[in-house]
C-alpha cells in the first residue's frame, strides 16, 4: 500500500522588482514594479539528501532559501534577462543544487503564478472568483447540499505556455480576456438556472468551464474549482478529481533527531492534511465521490492526530512529516479507495506529497 511517489515540498520568500520588456508596448509590466514572490520546490530527496532521517523538509527548505537569496531585493533584470514567473522558475531548478527535483512553482500574486512540471513545461496559472448559488437536485432526502444554499466559488485556470502560438505564449491577461464572459454568467448567479449546470457539482462546474474554455484557449491544461477553501475539484478534459482539506493541530517531536535539535524536542505545528480523490463521475449524482462521505469516513482518522502527540500513534516510524504522511495514506486508503494523493503541510507551502500519480496541477498556495 506504499504510493508511488513521495516528494519533498519547501517554499521560501522573496521580495523583489522587475520589468518584463518582452511584453507589448503600454503593458502595465513593462514598468518597473515589484511583487512578494513565493518559491515552492517538489523534490525526491535520496535518503541521504539530510542530516537525519525526517529531516528532509528543512533540508530542502535551507537550500532553497540559499538559492533564492541573490533575488531577495534586488532588480531581477539584473539576474535573469526576461524575469517574467516562467523564467524565474526555471532559472531556480537550474540552480537549485537538490537531486531529484520534480516540479517548481512560483506565485508573484495570491492570484497568479507558474507551475514548471517535471517534463519541463511551464503552466501558466490565474485565479477567479465568482459569487453565486445552487443546489444539488440529485441528492438524498435531507442531504444538505439538497438546500439552496451558495458559496464564494474559486476557479484556478492553468494553461500550458510551451503549446503557446503567441510571442510570449499565454499570459495573465490573455486569460483574464479568456475568463471575462464566463464570469458575466456565473457571478450572482443561481447555477441550477445556467443551460448545463442543472445539476452545479465542483466536478459538473469544472467541465462546463472546461467545455467553454477549451474551443478559444487550446493551451488549456486543468480547471480547478474551490467550492469552499477546503474542498473543490479538477477536470483536464478526461479525469476527475476531488480534494478535501483539513487543518490539524498536533504536537509532535522526532526520535531520530539528533539532541542539538529543536525537532527532538516536542514541539507542534497547525498542519494543512489535503486528501485528493480520482474516481469516475456519477452520472446521476454529479460527482465522484461525495465530500460529505470522506469528511465521515475520515474523521476517526482525523481523531487520532487532532489536538494529540502524533508521535505517540501505534505503528508511526517517526514524527516527522513523510512519516506522518505515509501512515495517514495507510490508514486512509482501505476506507477510502479512491484516494491517490495525500498533501501534508507543516507550514504553508513547506512538507510533503506522497501519491500514486502526481499528473495534476501543484495547487497554489
Amino acid at each position: 500500500m506504499n504510493p508511488a511517489f513521495a516528494l519533498t515540498v519547501a517554499s521560501a520568500n522573496f521580495e523583489a522588482a522587475r520589468q518584463v520588456d518582452v511584453l507589448p508596448e503600454g503593458h502595465r509590466c513593462r514598468s518597473l514594479h515589484g511583487h512578494s514572490f513565493q518559491a515552492t520546490v517538489f523534490a525526491e530527496v535520496p535518503r541521504s539528501f539530510a542530516a537525519y532521517p525526517g529531516g528532509e523538509v528543512d533540508s530542502l527548505r535551507t537550500q532553497l532559501e540559499e538559492c533564492v537569496a541573490p533575488l531577495n531585493y534586488v532588480l531581477l533584470n539584473s539576474v535573469v534577462e526576461q524575469p517574467t514567473d516562467e523564467n524565474l522558475a526555471r532559472w531556480i531548478r537550474k540552480t537549485l543544487r537538490v537531486p531529484g527535483i520534480d516540479r517548481v512553482a512560483i506565485q508573484s500574486t495570491a492570484n497568479q503564478g507558474v507551475d514548471l512540471d517535471r517534463d519541463g513545461q511551464a503552466h501558466v496559472w490565474r485565479r477567479f472568483r465568482f459569487q453565486a448559488a445552487h443546489r444539488l437536485p440529485n441528492v438524498p432526502l435531507g442531504h444538505k447540499c439538497g438546500r439552496m444554499h451558495g458559496h464564494g466559488f474559486e476557479a484556478i485556470i492553468h494553461a500550458n505556455q510551451d503549446l503557446g502560438s503567441r510571442p510570449l505564449s499565454i499570459d495573465h491577461d490573455h486569460l483574464d480576456a479568456m475568463w471575462a464572459p464566463l464570469h458575466m454568467q456565473l457571478n450572482y448567479q443561481c447555477l441550477n438556472e445556467i443551460e448545463g449546470l442543472e445539476n452545479p457539482t465542483s466536478e459538473n462546474l469544472s467541465a462546463w468551464i472546461w467545455q467553454r474554455l477549451k474551443p478559444l484557449l487550446p493551451e488549456l491544461s486543468w480547471v480547478t474549482v474551490f467550492e469552499t477553501g477546503a474542498c473543490g475539484a479538477n477536470f483536464d478534459g478526461a479525469n476527475y478529481r476531488i480534494w478535501k482539506e483539513f487543518t490539524v493541530d498536533s504536537a509532535v517531536r522526532l526520535a531520530r533527531a539528533p539532541a542539538v535539535s529543536p525537532r527532538s524536542r516536542m514541539h507542534g505545528h497547525t498542519y494543512t492534511l489535503r486528501l485528493h480523490l480520482n474516481a469516475p463521475l456519477d452520472a446521476a449524482m454529479g460527482w465522484t465521490v461525495d465530500f460529505g462521505d470522506v469528511k465521515e469516513v475520515f474523521n476517526p482518522i482525523f481523531k487520532l492526530i487532532d489536538h494529540h502527540p502524533v508521535n505517540e500513534l501505534q505503528d508511526l516510524v517517526d514524527g516527522d512529516c513523510a512519516s506522518l504522511a505515509h501512515w495517514l495514506f495507510q490508514q486512509a486508503k482501505p476506507r477510502l479507495p479512491s484516494l491517490y494523493r495525500i498533501d501534508l503541510h507543516e507550514t504553508p507551502g513547506t512538507g510533503c506529497l506522497i501519491a500514486d500519480a502526481i499528473d495534476g496541477p501543484a495547487m497554489p498556495i
